[in-house]
């Protein structure tokens, strides 16, 4: 069994009406970045991924979420 990191960023970019770009550049890195994250293509740092809840002022586990995945 695998696991996959399932995020919500983009439903809060929505409810906050921001663009990948705007939420990249608070948080200090490329929009790409946040596109591949969103996607699920990347998996951020810890880092990365506690300045995103940072900015939406939630807790990690708020927008990021393990999926049990069946291999």
């Amino acid at each position: 069994m695998s696991t996959r990191l399932h995020n919500r960023i983009r439903v809060y970019r929505a409810e906050h009406r921001i663009s990948q770009a705007e939420l990249a550049e608070a948080i200090g890195v490329s929009r790409k970045t946040i596109s591949t994250i969103e996607v699920g293509k990347f998996v951020p740092s810890t880092t990365i991924a506690l300045k995103i809840a940072r900015y939406f002022q939630v807790p990690v586990e708020s927008v990021f979420q393990l999926e049990a995945e069946d291999v």
